[in-house]
């Protein structure tokens, strides 16, 4: 980072320092990321990609709305929300570059984690937040990015690829193209929930590298990366963790073949939910959750074969078919989802009994 933007930093904050050490941090792949000590304080700086997130002034306006809405006191841990440069804004030109401000919170990240009980700390914190805004109008809000979880469209997008595809069909994809279309029925259930349930405030990027942990992983810090903050339904938070944490092998991982469903990490998660939200939100949208895993997991994966099909535009690939395999891997933990549903019903089943009381 050049001194004309430190210096720019400190005309727009107010800062009267001169002491000002700057580090990158992290390994964001969206926004760039520095860590800033300056006296006695530390804030997170980020270079915005408004690329990736064309619409800024939406994610202004819907942090502003949720700082109307609560009281920091009422989380176990921090939500950090952007720092207001001194004309009142949470997003700063410097240097031809768009900026902002979050103060610094201590602790680790995780890209993945090993134990159930991790599993259900991870989704008391995010539960917590849907809980935390339940009495908000979330159609206030506005997509930051539009139709992110909109199942129904995302098969709009893999038809219209299919209709022109970027690529010749080898018997791979062709397999995958079959499997996606074999699973169209879950837009049915979809569009069941979505007219039934009401919509929430929901953070839409549940992955567990969104929170910030205890260096003993005993509890969370801070729950993390909030431009995706939307009005979405509570199986789209869930339904993400199932499909990062309960997940035996990472989504681009070779191998297919070990892909399935950890069921003690599912249990957790499971739980979290239940713990946090069983007697606050309806009983149908608690039965929604297990769902939520089979349509996150078949959302993504319809993404990725249709990227695929597109010539990866989209997605950021290391060599040719990591999209069409990203697919595979979906697929697999789809059918292990769907494999597991009587024993995921009666886990169900059991939290409800010990936690709606």
């Amino acid at each position: 980072m050049n001194k004309s933007v430190l210096d720019a930093l400190k005309a727009a904050y107010g800062w009267e320092t001169d002491q000002i050490k700057q580090s990158r941090f992290g390994s964001g792949h969206i926004h760039k990321t520095y860590l800033l000590n300056l006296d006695e304080q530390s804030y997170i700086l980020q270079e915005f990609n408004d690329q990736v997130f064309s619409r800024p002034g939406r994610i202004s306006g819907n942090l502003a709305y949720l700082i109307e809405q609560f009281d920091p006191s009422e989380l176990p841990f921090a939500l950090p929300m952007p720092v207001t440069n001194r004309e009142g804004g949470f997003f700063t030109r410097l240097d031809g570059g768009l900026f902002r401000l979050f103060p610094f919170v201590s602790g680790i990240t995780r890209d993945a984690i090993d134990r159930r009980e991790h599993a259900k700390i991870a989704a008391e914190a995010f539960a917590r937040f849907i809980r935390l805004f339940l009495p908000a109008d979330a159609g206030k809000l506005q997509d930051t990015i539009p139709h992110f979880h909109d199942l129904e469209m995302r098969y709009k997008q893999f038809d219209a690829a299919l209709q022109q595809p970027k690529i010749s069909l080898d018997e791979a994809t062709k397999r995958m193209i079959d499997f996606y279309q074999g699973k169209s029925d879950l837009v049915d259930k979809y569009l069941h929930y979505r007219s039934r349930l009401p919509l929430r405030v929901t953070h839409n990027d549940t992955k567990i590298n969104n929170l910030i942990f205890a260096e003993n992983l005993s509890r969370v810090n801070a729950l993390i990366d909030l431009d995706t903050i939307m009005g979405g339904y509570v199986f789209f938070d869930f339904g993400d963790l199932v499909r990062t944490v309960a997940c035996t092998r990472d989504e681009s991982s070779l191998d297919g073949d070990g892909m399935d469903v950890d069921m003690e990490k599912y249990g957790g998660l499971l739980e979290g939910f239940y713990t946090v939200l069983a007697g606050k939100i309806g009983g149908e949208e608690l039965e929604s959750l297990p769902f939520g895993g089979e349509m996150m997991t078949l959302i993504m994966g319809v993404r990725f074969l249709t990227d695929h099909l597109n010539g990866n535009v989209y997605y950021q690939v290391n060599y040719p078919e990591q999209n069409l395999h990203r697919a595979r891997n979906q697929a697999a933990l789809l059918d292990a989802l769907i494999a597991k549903r009587t024993a995921i019903q009666a886990l169900e089943e059991k939290y409800r009994n010990e936690l709606s009381l």
